[in-house]
């Protein structure tokens, strides 16, 4: 049975799975129902940062462009370009047992491709969710329904592994942010340029 999480909740993992190393995040979302006269392209990242909260480099955003972490730990398996369909829009892979010891946080991210020309925001955005898999046998471990609370935000931290203590746990954060995806990269120490 999954864990529902609320924004703000944390959960262990690897507590109740001792034997866990490789899971799935899945994300999704459905546009609302009306007509921007441009489709909605929203992109998964993830930031892969040190004890500070930064990326120690470029190699640690993981994103349509850079599908996998040099470790073998992160991978993105590819670019959800409409969000059409059921069940998750974008996947990303982590083998907990491959992830560097340097790293101690895996933020998860959403931002909407060229929010700004498109005039598209989070606000238009519904049923967003992010999922975490157990590899081993596809059960569902946790999950965290974002809600309708955003508006004008173009970028939305959806959450975050981190280690404490030997245990890997899920922060559901729900944040969003103005600025696309420049300002999460700013955020975690990345230049977007």
């Amino acid at each position: 049975m999954p864990i529902n999480l609320s924004k703000g909740q944390k959960v262990s993992l690897t507590k109740g799975n001792p034997g866990l190393s490789k899971i799935t995040v899945g994300l999704g979302w459905d546009v609302n129902a009306f007509d921007s006269g441009t489709d909605f392209d929203l992109d998964a990242s993830v930031f892969m940062t040190d004890a500070s909260g930064k990326c120690p480099s470029d190699a640690e955003f993981i994103f349509y462009g850079n599908l996998e972490h040099k470790s073998g730990s992160v991978k993105h398996m590819g670019d959800n370009r409409t969000g059409d369909g059921e069940g998750d829009d974008e996947q990303i892979d982590i083998d907990l047992s491959k992830v560097p010891e340097s790293i101690g946080k895996i933020a998860f991210t959403v931002t909407i491709y060229e929010a700004e020309q498109r005039k598209q925001n989070f606000g238009q955005v519904s049923k967003a969710y992010c999922r975490i898999v157990d590899q081993s046998n596809g059960q569902e471990i946790a999950r965290f329904d974002l809600g309708e609370d955003f508006s004008i935000e173009t970028a939305v931290v959806v959450g975050e592994l981190y280690k404490n203590n030997g245990e890997w746990k899920f922060n559901a954060i729900g944040s969003g942010f103005q600025g696309g995806l420049a300002a999460l990269c700013a955020h975690y120490g990345i230049d977007a340029a």
